[in-house]
């Protein structure tokens, strides 16, 4: 059979990227208000581990746990991006976040023939969490990621689905922002890269513009001038933290077809990187 002109260049241009990410890790956080339109994700994220590349899901699932909240007549209530989390928001979140949403992705990964595996930020102490904010209730913010149980896991050829669940002082479970735990967890595992999926084309400036590549002191700059708003400011400040250990950070468009694919195995790339200097 004859292969075209374009599916080779396609090959030719992806090759140099497979081996550079054969054997390394990328954390993909995948959003909650994109989860039903990133029907590829996971597509994309079964062909990279058949690769040997190493992917760590981590998923959000606030828009489900706003429905479950209305179900219930209970408004959602925001502090800069972060859900309000009192006892009874706690109990929907945890039961959406490692009862549905994560049961699904990883029984999705599985039926596409990818041993995939569920944990939330409890399991083995994954996420270790102190209140963030009184203002926000049960909100966790990671004070430690304790990689043993996802490195075992990993290293049998799993890959592992993590929902966004830490574990405070005497065992009380915390809600953790799904973009903050995205960002501690690839810190710590000292990925190759960390990508956002979300439902806008990237970050953008005060004009609406998409903005295709920024340092950390520039993104800092768009939280400080308010041009980044709303659920963009736990992105921004989650890749600044991944930028410790990580080479490079991207928030990109979930709605893209096979973005992860672009994403990583293109010259042009898509969204916003954002990068340490």
């Amino acid at each position: 059979m004859e292969v075209t002109d374009s599916v080779a260049d396609i090959l030719i241009e992806a090759l140099p990227y497979i081996n550079r990410y054969q054997g390394k890790t990328v954390v993909v956080k995948m959003g909650g208000s994109t989860m039903r339109s990133e029907e590829t994700v996971l597509e994309d994220a079964a062909a990279l581990k058949r690769l040997g590349i190493n992917v760590v899901l981590v998923h959000g699932g606030g828009s489900e746990i706003s429905l479950w909240m209305k179900k219930v007549e209970k408004k959602p209530q925001f502090v800069e991006g972060l859900r309000v989390t009192d006892q009874e928001t706690l109990d929907l979140a945890v039961m959406v976040l490692r009862g549905k949403v994560n049961a699904e992705l990883v029984g999705r990964l599985n039926g596409m023939g990818v041993p995939a595996v569920g944990l939330c930020g409890a399991d083995g102490g994954l996420f270790r969490a102190v209140q963030q904010d009184p203002r926000l209730g049960y909100v966790g913010e990671v004070t430690r990621v304790e990689l043993g149980l996802i490195e075992a896991l990993t290293a049998k050829g799993y890959l592992c689905v993590v929902s966004p669940v830490g574990l405070a002082e005497g065992g009380q479970l915390m809600n953790i922002n799904g973009d903050t735990a995205a960002g501690e967890l690839a810190a710590a595992l000292k990925a190759e890269k960390l990508i956002f999926f979300t439902d806008v084309e990237g970050i953008k400036d005060a004009k609406g513009r998409v903005i295709s590549r920024l340092s950390v002191r520039e993104a800092e700059e768009l939280i400080t001038s308010g041009a980044a708003t709303g659920g963009m400011i736990p992105k921004v400040r989650a890749c600044v933290k991944a930028l410790t250990t990580v080479d490079r950070t991207h928030i990109i468009d979930g709605r893209v077809p096979h973005a992860l694919l672009r994403e990583l195995f293109t010259d042009a790339g898509i969204g916003t990187l954002i990068v340490q200097s």
